[in-house]
């Protein structure tokens, strides 16, 4: 579970990044964050993981207090972040190897755990390989792989799709929905409607740092019987939307 509350976060002491977000993540969901470019999604999942501390509010990782408690909650967490360029030095397995060892995972656990998420995305032939050479694609399938060698409760997923070629797409969408299913919660943020469409149990739309709605696709078109989704959404991006 995630808990989300009374969150603001500013910056320079005047750009109001995050202004009193409240949201919630419940066990078995997968809930889609959703905003344009600068809405305040990366700073939220920054500050969720404990890379970013909050001004103001609350943050909750199962039951743990990210900020009073930022070990046991991060233990917790399986983050993807928005920039896949990362210890490009290593190779694909010194880099999983270290990331299982921060998480003090068995040699058995992380080997079937690599084994299995690598296969899964064509990774197998290049964990020798320094990923400084791997293609932007590859990098993003292997930073996948390094957020869930862990096998986290919660999965924090900042566009987790960009890059990703259909079929790595299509496996990582399926996890998600197995990682559900488990009673486990997936948040992930997008700007393409269409995947948190027909992915998405919840929609958590922001701009400005600002919570706009939160609640089913469904229950936001309901709202306005005579609009698309993709219009509704265009209309709340408006600036007459204020």
């Amino acid at each position: 579970m995630i808990s989300f509350q009374h969150v603001s976060k500013t910056f320079a002491g005047e750009v109001k990044a995050v202004e009193d977000v409240s949201f919630t993540v419940n066990p078995g969901e997968i809930v889609g964050f959703i905003g344009p470019n600068g809405s305040g999604k990366t700073t939220s999942m920054k500050m969720m993981t404990g890379i970013l501390q909050p001004d103001g509010g609350s943050i909750q990782i199962g039951e743990y207090d990210i900020v009073k408690e930022p070990l046991q909650a991060k233990r917790q967490i399986g983050y993807i972040s928005d920039n896949p360029d990362q210890f490009l030095r290593l190779t694909g397995m010194e880099y999983l190897d270290f990331i299982a060892d921060i998480y003090g995972i068995s040699q058995e656990e992380r080997q079937q755990r690599i084994e299995e998420f690598t296969e899964k995305f064509g990774l197998s032939e290049v964990l020798s390989r320094q990923m400084i050479g791997y293609s932007h694609g590859m990098r993003q399938k292997m930073m996948v792989v390094g957020a869930l060698v862990h096998n986290p409760k919660v999965w924090i997923l900042d566009e987790p799709m960009t890059g990703l070629d259909p079929e790595s797409a299509f496996q990582l969408k399926q996890m998600m929905r197995d990682h559900a299913k488990k009673g486990n919660c997936v948040l992930f943020s997008t700007h393409v409607l269409e995947v948190a469409e027909k992915l998405c149990d919840r929609v958590v739309i922001i701009r400005y740092g600002k919570l706009l709605y939160e609640g089913t696709l469904e229950e936001l078109e309901r709202q306005s019987p005579s609009s698309t989704l993709e219009e509704i959404f265009l209309e709340m991006m408006s600036d007459e939307s204020i």
